[in-house]
């Protein structure tokens, strides 16, 4: 025998091993998951065979806006809002705004390239896009919570007066106040602008559960009607195109009849637990968990009429997930991974910080995702 046929008898033997090894590995995860009961991971097994891409870090930027950071998407820059002010900054780097004043709880949220940073608990907000700040608002008690539509026009929950007593403010694009009205009764969680504002929604807590008060018009004080929901909590309420409004309770998702006050339930998970959601326009992510101890459950993403569109099982701790478009991104405790609409990987972590110093993702255009800690912030392709 030469030598060279005896080096090809060689490397055959090798791949035997290697193809004789990874069979094994997938029986003895297939022997497992019966025995413990667990779900299938189909992406672990072809993995082994078709390895995933890896994310790459793709920049870095760098945010000085003191404590309690989060942030917003404004489509071509990320905003960030912390104990000293706001800040936003282009996906080249490059510093485009910022703006100082004081927040002990930091909150923002975004819409269309435009974002409202407000202080929870203090008077402060600040509506701002890309290029300026295009008004400030000082509310007449604790800010509660804000809200945003595609057109611009914004909402500021505060409370005013002793009790449960709150208030909603509905301002124009150009941050005029155009309405005002305060509920005596019911504490306000959250309120929302109708697509053509012309509608507005306030949810908020009663003795007995949830209650959505409906103003339409926007120019009279007395509401259009409510509707009441006794059976479990609503978390959060967006308005759609159709002028239907989305709520997410403690159970279920429904869809709202602003005028006939009837709801659909659109999706049920009654035999689960919330443990996070996000939402796009079109797509609705959900984190379910099963009753018990730990972290096994599983993610749906479903869409606005309450088709199906991907689920995933999953027994891993769940830090933070971000939804744009149909991209999922999900911080896990041991890393990163993007998810299509079918909740299939795209990619996941590469050479990225550990998820034990991530305090926030945010899904970006293009596939990119802001991964973010108290020191941190970059972003990963």
């Amino acid at each position: 025998m030469t030598g060279e046929e005896r080096s090809s008898k060689k490397k055959f033997a090798i791949i035997r091993v290697v193809i004789t090894l990874v069979f094994l590995a997938i029986l003895s995860y297939i022997a497992f998951t019966f025995i413990s009961g667990r779900g299938f991971n189909f992406d672990w097994i072809t993995g082994l065979i078709f390895p995933n891409e890896q994310v790459e870090v793709a920049d870095e930027l760098s945010f000085n806006v003191g404590r309690g950071r989060v942030f917003a998407d404004l489509d071509d820059s990320v905003a960030a809002a912390g104990s000293l002010g706001i800040q936003v900054i282009n996906l080249d780097g490059t510093e485009v705004l910022r703006e100082s004043f004081t927040m002990n709880s930091p909150a923002i949220i975004s819409r269309n390239g435009r974002a409202v940073a407000f202080d929870i608990g203090g008077t402060e907000a600040r509506i701002f896009d890309n290029n300026e700040i295009i008004t400030s608002v000082t509310a007449n008690g604790p800010i509660i919570s804000a809200s945003i539509n595609p057109e611009g026009w914004f909402t500021i929950d505060s409370q005013e007066g002793e009790g449960y007593r709150g208030t909603t403010s509905v301002y124009n694009e150009n941050g005029s106040l155009i309405y005002r009205v305060s509920l005596s009764s019911g504490y306000i969680l959250s309120s929302a602008i109708s697509f053509d504002n012309m509608s507005l929604a306030i949810l908020n807590l009663t003795d007995f559960g949830s209650r959505i008060t409906f103003y339409h018009g926007l120019d009279k004080e007395s509401d259009d009607g409510s509707f009441e929901y006794d059976d479990d909590l609503i978390l959060d309420i967006r308005f759609l195109d159709s002028g239907d409004l989305l709520a997410i309770t403690t159970e279920s998702i429904m869809l709202i009849d602003q005028h006939e006050l009837f709801r659909n339930t659109i999706f049920n998970f009654s035999d689960m637990r919330i443990g996070g959601y996000a939402i796009s326009d079109d797509f609705i992510a959900l984190q379910l968990l099963d009753f018990g101890i730990g972290h096994r459950g599983k993610l749906v993403l479903i869409d606005i009429e309450g088709n199906i569109s991907g689920e995933r099982i999953t027994d891993r701790e769940l830090v933070s997930m971000s939804l744009r478009d149909d991209i999922l991104s999900v911080m896990l405790g041991d890393g990163l991974i993007l998810l299509n609409r079918n909740l299939n990987i795209i990619s996941l972590s590469g050479d990225i910080p550990s998820a034990a110093g991530v305090s926030h993702i945010l899904a970006l255009r293009d596939g990119l995702t802001l991964i973010a800690g108290d020191r941190f912030a970059i972003i990963v392709k």
